[in-house]
């Protein structure tokens, strides 16, 4: 097994310094929500924002106003794009079924799914107005059944985004807060004089935003620990230099520090993306961003053969894995660490960030491990429940009972059973004692 980087990203040490400076920064922002409430809120909203409305919250009218900003094309847009997202979620909705079977002879148990009460969805702005983000985090809550959604998401140029808000509207969003970063966040999840306090809260954001929800998880569910957008592409000489690079980099201008990784079996191909990523990022509109991210983060590894492809992938667990090879189809078998896949070359990235319909937010950081990324299912919270129809099911049942809870010397467990075994069973068992 042979594997050369023709070029490597940043060494694990130097993220860790930058991740500890971004902890201490949102703990501190954190206690001061919790503290001082709207006060706090607004100052955080003026220093990192300069956006200071009466309200935080969009009225109807104001959201009326807004979308009535958006074009036809563009209102038309947004509304198909949700209607992919919500066609996957009702049918991954659809395959979660509650059930009920009798185990034995009147012991009935099941389980329903049930949606979270309350949740609030984040929907990043920064350097882009991430009007998908909204689909995928509210619509996805919507088709759920979640009775109170909450999205919040900053201002973009010093005022809400008329398509991100038209999203959030259209996706079935029930409040509606112009209010970013860790104070969006934190007023959500810990409340204030003026925003109730939610069960849940999912959505992508950045370094801070995504140490807000580490630090609130516990208080408050949340979809997953997410990072920066990560990107690989596994190909061999069945697709070409262009293509690989461009879908490279699409990825990179999500941020300065996304990770874009190129894992081939083909020098060829390596070495032409290597050149194709210094011509595009000579005329990419986003190449500050993009370049910066390549420059620090991104790797060329080259391979020797389709299995130790494999066998790299599942080591990186990148977010979105896009396989453009001769066996995309063994890829897809065998892969079981990763975000989401892509498979052939007519498909990208792109597409499930924006409209395709599966969801876009991912786990990252390896995570892809041992979880998937948001989905439907996420929303919803499957409880058990159990009944005891007859009274020898009941007798039957709490004679094991009784015996196994002796056995770990749990006396006040095992009377429950034994108060059943007497009462339905007619069993005369002395008080402390094992049923027969």
């Amino acid at each position: 097994m042979t594997i050369t980087y023709l070029k490597r990203g940043r060494e694990e040490a130097a993220k860790a310094a930058d991740d500890l400076g971004v902890r201490r920064s949102v703990e501190a922002a954190l206690a001061d929500i919790e503290a001082r409430g709207d006060v706090a809120v607004r100052e955080m909203s003026q220093r990192f924002d300069r956006y200071t409305p009466e309200s935080f919250r969009l009225s109807e009218s104001e959201i009326e106003a807004l979308v009535a900003r958006l074009s036809r094309r563009e209102l038309d847009d947004i509304r198909f794009a949700q209607e992919q997202v919500r066609a996957f979620a009702k049918a991954q909705r659809a395959s979660m079924t509650d059930i009920e079977v009798e185990t034995l002879p009147g012991v009935v148990l099941g389980h329903k799914h049930i949606p979270v009460q309350s949740v609030g969805c984040y929907v990043p702005g920064g350097k882009f107005p991430m009007v998908a983000s909204a689909h995928m985090s509210v619509a996805t809550a919507s088709v759920a059944g979640v009775p109170r959604i909450v999205a919040a998401t900053p201002p973009f140029n010093g005022e809400p985004n008329p398509a991100v808000i038209a999203a959030m509207h259209f996706g079935g969003a029930h409040e509606i807060y112009v209010l970013g970063g860790i104070q969006a966040v934190g007023a959500m999840a810990l409340g204030t004089e003026t925003i109730a306090p939610v069960h849940m809260l999912v959505g992508p954001g950045n370094a801070f935003v995504a140490e807000a929800k580490r630090q609130l998880f516990g208080r408050v569910g949340i979809d997953l620990f997410a990072g920066p957008t990560e990107t690989m592409v596994i190909a061999d000489d069945t697709v070409d230099a262009e293509l690989c690079a461009t879908d490279l980099l699409g990825q990179a201008e999500h941020g300065y520090n996304s990770p874009a990784v190129l894992l081939t079996n083909s020098r060829r191909l390596a070495e032409g993306t290597l050149e194709e990523i210094d011509r595009i990022l000579a005329i990419l509109p986003t190449a500050e961003t993009a370049g910066a991210s390549w420059r620090d983060y991104g790797e060329v590894i080259l391979c020797d053969s389709h299995e130790e492809m494999l066998a790299t992938a599942e080591e990186i667990a990148s977010e979105h894995v896009q396989v453009m090879t001769d066996r995309d189809d063994w890829y897809l078998e065998n892969m079981t660490a990763y975000g989401a896949l892509f498979l052939g070359p007519r498909t990208n990235v792109a597409n499930g960030d924006k409209v395709i319909g599966t969801n876009h937010t991912l786990p990252t950081k390896k995570a892809g491990r041992y979880t998937g990324g948001l989905w439907v299912g996420k929303f919803l919270k499957t409880h058990s429940y159990q009944r005891v129809d007859t009274d020898a099911a009941a007798a039957e049942i709490g004679r094991y009972c009784s015996r196994l809870c002796m056995l770990e010397g749990f006396v006040g467990h095992a009377e429950q059973a034994n108060l059943r075994v007497r009462r339905f069973g007619g069993d005369n068992v002395p008080y402390g004692e094992a049923a027969e």
